[in-house]
């Protein structure tokens, strides 16, 4: 699926706040500009930093302007993830909270991956959930990975320790590990996922060499919540944006992405295997305004 395709309900959602704009000028125009911007999600630091300079600027030039600014800010926060040789096998940390399409990124992620000729194990490491295994098996047949996984209610850690040692002698080149989205509390939740981190660390040294934050784009301000409460207690090195081709109106992004520093890897643009895309600030930021 291509940018535009995939972002064709967050444009309109943008293009309706904006025709909001027809008519006002001056001071009027900057201050209605200010709103919609926030109404939009891009979180209101985000805001002015956009809104700096546009002082004598209205109608489509300034849209214009804040695109190629909203471009501006974002190209520096791509992240390509290019599987190395060495260390191998390259591990990725998936994280995120239920709901958010975690299980159903790394089934993609898998696909991507082994489209480029790297041979992938997954670790079905959320044993928490119910379903979520026979969930992760479903994707690892679709996209041609093997997989290790426990039981319902195993010890996480264990089963993410043993895929690893498993992709070692199998000589995997990627191991995506599953982790849990939800215990009976979020202080549990983040001591469970440290001490997966601290398992995958005794299984390879230097492991994990990415830790990745799922977040669904339709959750506006929640996610930034999420993600700042993520990356205090595990250090991420990237976002994953899922469910843009839902209602959000494609400000989150921006707004996470900016305000914590971290770069953004992938994006979910819809449901198939192949509607997973590397994040290119351009083809964004192009496909949100025009």
């Amino acid at each position: 699926m291509t940018y535009r395709e995939g972002l064709r309900k967050a444009r309109a959602a943008l293009s309706s706040l904006f025709s909001g704009l027809k008519g006002k000028k001056g001071e009027e125009y900057l201050r209605s500009l200010s709103e919609v911007l926030i109404d939009s999600d891009i979180g209101v630091r985000t805001a002015q930093k956009l809104l700096q300079g546009l002082q004598r600027i209205e109608g489509e030039d300034a849209q214009r302007f804040l695109k190629e600014n909203l471009i501006a800010l974002m190209t520096p926060l791509e992240k390509k993830i290019v599987i190395p040789d060495s260390p191998s096998p390259y591990t990725l940390l998936v994280l995120g909270i239920n709901g958010v399409g975690k299980t159903t990124t790394i089934g993609k992620m898998a696909h991507h991956f082994r489209d480029q000729g790297k041979k992938v194990l997954l670790a079905a490491g959320d044993t928490f959930r119910a379903a979520a295994i026979e969930q992760l098996v479903l994707w690892a047949q679709a996209s041609g990975a093997e997989i290790v996984k426990g039981t319902q209610g195993a010890d996480a850690s264990a089963v993410i320790y043993d895929a690893i040692k498993a992709a070692l002698s199998r000589g995997s080149d990627v191991v995506i590990v599953d982790t849990a989205g939800r215990q009976h509390t979020k202080v549990d939740l983040m001591e469970e996922l440290r001490k997966v981190k601290r398992a995958m660390g005794k299984a390879l040294q230097g492991a994990p060499h990415e830790s990745l934050l799922v977040l669904d784009a339709g959750t506006g301000q929640n996610a930034l919540s999420q993600a700042r409460e993520f990356h205090s207690a595990l250090s991420l090195t990237g976002l994953i944006m899922a469910k843009l081709d839902g209602t959000a109106k494609g400000g989150t992004l921006v707004a996470i992405a900016r305000e914590l520093s971290l770069p953004v890897a992938f994006l979910g643009l819809g449901e198939g295997i192949d509607d997973l895309v590397e994040f290119r600030a351009r083809d964004y930021v192009e496909a949100l305004f025009t």
